[in-house]
């Protein structure tokens, strides 16, 4: 069960990052730099979010001598 709550949060990371870097590629095609602005929070939001989880799990998993 927790490796597969730890999966999904790095799943969930991966998609922040995604949203950063197809944001600044895809800057030139959108025009307002205010949509592009907001999708790259949002992304760096998901990855800051999901990243504090994948510790804390870790940090549970470690104190709680659950290694499997």
């Amino acid at each position: 069960m927790m490796n597969q709550l730890a999966l999904l949060f790095l799943t969930a990371i991966l998609s922040g990052f995604a949203l950063i870097v197809v944001t600044s590629l895809a800057a030139s095609f959108i025009t307002s730099t205010a949509i592009v602005n907001f999708l790259i929070a949002v992304g760096a939001i998901a990855v800051i979010v999901f990243a504090f989880a994948v510790l804390y799990l870790a940090i549970k998993a470690l104190f709680h001598k659950n290694w499997m």
